[in-house]
């Protein structure tokens, strides 16, 4: 049964979210590299109940040759929601938004590795998510990141991504799922630290311009959190397989 936004209330009467979180606060992060052996580097990362797997083949070459690109890597990425992910079953296979965000995350790979290094080669990302409870497309993002880390692409640096939203009038960080469908906005968040690049940046709803910024802040302040996460996951991994 859907409910009315008037019938939702995402922030209590003490100042709490509706799952105990502070306002500026991101759900436990959990992150894994390397749990696909076949592939060249992959990584578990999940917020919360919102997890995703990752998995990056090559820099390889790329065949049909016709296809390939003399000075740069061709980045090709899909993004899906398995059918089990949600608790309403999705059909399996892509759909429409499947298609859209494969190409927005593409878009923010491409802005963060080294294109011209891999010149005629192709680079294949997948990102699967296997539990969602909002934030899926950054949550995917950060495991595409590890993985292409694992799989020694070269980098700008590793790509930090997290949401920020409105709920109930109120900025907050990392947003679940009831606050992505009953919120008032929610912006998504792609960040290299190394070169202050913004590497994807999306908002659906509506923000004052001093609501914008306030997010952004909060955004860059909190995606340190995300950083340190994935540097610990990778050194984890070349520690164990030095």
């Amino acid at each position: 049964k859907t409910m009315k936004k008037a019938d939702v209330k995402l922030i209590r009467e003490d100042g709490k979210r509706s799952d105990g979180r502070s306002l500026d606060e991101p759900r436990e992060i959990k992150a894994e590299v390397g749990i696909i052996p076949v592939a060249d580097g992959s990584a578990m990362f999940a917020f919360g109940n919102t997890i995703a797997i990752a998995a990056v083949y090559g820099p390889r070459s790329l065949l049909p040759k016709f296809l390939q690109e003399d000075e740069k890597v061709t980045v090709r990425v899909r993004y899906n929601m398995a059918p089990f992910s949600t608790d309403s079953r999705k059909s399996p296979g892509m759909d429409r938004r499947s298609i859209e965000l494969s190409k927005v995350l593409r878009d923010a790979i491409e802005n963060s590795i080294f294109v011209n290094e891999y010149p005629r080669a192709a680079l294949d990302c997948y990102a699967e998510i296997i539990s969602g409870d909002g934030s899926t497309r950054i949550t995917s993002l950060n495991a595409m990141s590890l993985a292409l880390a694992a799989a020694g692409v070269s980098m700008k640096d590793l790509i930090v991504g997290l949401t920020a939203g409105k709920a109930d009038g109120k900025i907050v960080i990392d947003l679940n799922q009831l606050e992505d469908n009953y919120g008032e906005a929610d912006v998504s968040f792609g960040y290299l630290f190394a070169t202050d690049e913004i590497v994807l940046l999306q908002m659906d709803g509506n923000l004052t311009k001093e609501e914008f910024l306030e997010a952004l802040k909060l955004l860059r302040e909190k995606a340190k959190i995300v950083y340190e996460k994935q540097k610990q996951a990778l050194r984890e991994y070349f520690e164990k397989h030095d």
